[in-house]
């Protein structure tokens, strides 16, 4: 029950008591009777109490609770209470006689001396307070007295009181639950400001563990420890670190009257590592940590003292296509790691597990070199290439670098899981990247033609591809060329298109970058000055000896 619930009424206790023992006494006469019939079929008792009708009583009143036989027999002598009417024919209770006499006998050994605590179930209530049933006996507790508010129905309640009043003459006990509340408040009070006065370390024992946090009684008062306070790693899951029944220590941080709520620090009470951590750590050191969580993205690792880092996924190997860190490492595992990272404002440490490895390209480039000829599984294709696995190293296969014929991609004869002979053509160790070809181990078709032909050559070629800076043409057995857009002469760029065969001059030959370009306007300015000088040719040959000697009379 919240506390802001309760209701305390403003009653005249002693007129209020003595009005609620004048009701229960009324029609409950305690007196000696006889039993004259036992009827089975209407399942009662028929008893003569020495009035005008006999009385009468359910039948199971005397039965023995364990093997249901009865307790007395026709003509025996019972006491009972009289508790109504039914007509002119009176109502008895064995049972409330028996809880009477229990009552009575409770009332005469009582000593004043002693504090009675009893626990007990509301049964019954009244505009005066409640009965509270203690064990067969039956207890009044007024209102006042109950800490119980008028919103609630009591019935049923299990309460817990102290007996404050006995009064013979009446045969009634009188119990308080306000009493043993406002002495619990008081001492709780006390615990508390004690608690939060010293700020002092103190030792509490866990009681109860949920997802949330963890209950530590402290001095027999129960505070919770939020997860959040549990550790200066940040929230943590408490049941793996703890169990009920160990002893931890704590430090008050707050009390929230209103509800009764102690909240305790584990953390707190414990030196926080990141203060000095400039003197315990630093960015390369390496220490040996044990794995406490492992995660699809990363793995938390426990550094001892408190703290805790992250691993990444992509720190855990040097092999990238790690898919998940559980195939690299387990729970619990000792492992050793480099901090690569310490960030005292987020309260963050991350480390490397790959740094403290060989570097795969390091151990790559000390068993090969460039130009070498190797085997290697294709691990992926992408849109620009292929990536080959070759130990554990990855290497690039280019489009460019697939087939001397560049219309040909890494997609179009190659599949994840294929073997396949390449060249390594560069090893560059700083970004740890490996460039391999397949076409270099096939001649180019370029060096083959560069035998055959020179700069100035004149060659035919049909139109393959249109750029924006020029056109390729195929010359022949697989050898293309570049016209450029200013190479053009005669001709115009929206004027020519695929198939159309075309003769230019060779401009430019590069065999060892496979690289040809060709010129139409070169060509036309060549055959120009070719037929320029068959025409200045042919004028020599018919001048006479004649026309010598005139033109050097005229000089």
């Amino acid at each position: 029950m919240k506390f802001e619930d309760i209701e305390i009424e403003d009653v005249d206790f002693g007129a209020m008591l003595e009005e609620s023992f004048k009701k229960s006494d009324s029609n409950s006469d305690l007196v000696n009777g006889i039993i004259v019939k036992i009827d089975e079929e209407e399942n009662q008792v028929v008893i003569d109490i020495g009035r005008k009708n006999e009385a009468i009583m359910s039948l199971d009143q005397i039965r023995d609770e364990e093997d249901g036989s009865l307790l007395f027999e026709n003509g025996e002598t019972i006491t009972v209470i009289i508790t109504g009417f039914r007509g002119e024919r009176p109502s008895v209770s064995y049972e409330l006689a028996e809880k009477r006499a229990a009552l009575a006998e409770f009332i005469e050994e009582y000593d004043e001396e002693e504090e009675y605590i009893i626990e007990g179930e509301i049964t019954k209530k009244n505009k005066g307070g409640f009965v509270v049933d203690v064990g067969g006996l039956e207890f009044f507790m007024p209102r006042t007295l109950s800490y119980i508010s008028h919103k609630i129905n009591p019935i049923g309640k299990k309460v817990k009181a102290v007996i404050v009043k006995i009064d013979k003459e009446k045969g009634s006990v009188v119990i308080s639950r306000k009493e043993l509340i406002e002495r619990d408040k008081a001492e709780t009070q006390e615990i508390v400001d004690k608690l939060l006065e010293n700020k002092a370390v103190v030792r509490g024992v866990i009681k109860k563990i949920t997802s949330y946090g963890m209950f530590v009684d402290v001095g027999g008062m129960d505070g919770l420890v939020h997860y959040s306070q549990i550790s200066h790693k940040g929230p943590v899951n408490p049941s793996k670190y703890y169990k009920e029944e160990d002893e931890v220590n704590v430090i008050a941080i707050d009390y929230d009257k209103k509800k009764r709520h102690l909240s305790l620090s584990i953390k707190e009470a414990s030196l926080d590592p990141w203060k000095d951590i400039d003197n315990t750590l630093r960015a390369g050191d390496t220490v040996n940590v044990t794995v406490s969580n492992i995660e699809p993205y990363g793995v938390f690792v426990d550094l001892g003292e408190d703290l805790e880092a992250f691993l990444h996924v992509s720190e855990i190997s040097w092999d990238k296509n790690v898919k998940h860190p559980q195939d690299y490492i387990e729970i619990n595992q000792k492992i050793d790691v480099e901090i690569i990272e310490i960030d005292k404002i987020q309260r963050r440490l991350r480390v490397s597990r790959k740094t403290l490895l060989p570097k795969p390209i390091d151990q790559f480039a000390s068993a090969n070199k460039t130009n070498d000829v190797i085997t290697g599984t294709v691990s992926s294709i992408t849109d620009f290439g292929a990536f080959v696995k070759i130990g554990a190293v990855e290497g690039l296969l280019h489009n460019q670098e697939i087939s001397w014929d560049k219309g040909i991609k890494a997609k179009d004869v190659l599949k994840k899981g294929d073997e396949v002979e390449v060249k390594i053509i560069k090893i560059d160790r700083q970004q740890g990247k490996v460039s391999l070809s397949k076409k270099a181990l096939e001649p180019s078709p370029v060096a083959e033609f560069a035998k055959t032909h020179k700069n100035g050559d004149i060659v035919e070629g049909t139109v393959k591809d249109k750029k924006d800076f020029g056109i390729f043409i195929s010359i022949e057995n697989g050898v293309d060329a570049l016209l450029r857009l200013d190479d053009l002469g005669p001709f115009k760029e929206d004027e020519i298109e695929k198939g159309q065969t075309i003769r230019a001059v060779i401009s430019f030959l590069d065999a060892a970058n496979d690289r040809i370009r060709v010129s139409v306007k070169r060509l036309e300015r060549q055959e120009e000055r070719e037929a320029l000088d068959q025409l200045n040719a042919e004028q020599d040959d018919s001048m006479t000896l004649g026309d010598v000697f005139k033109d050097q009379l005229k000089k």
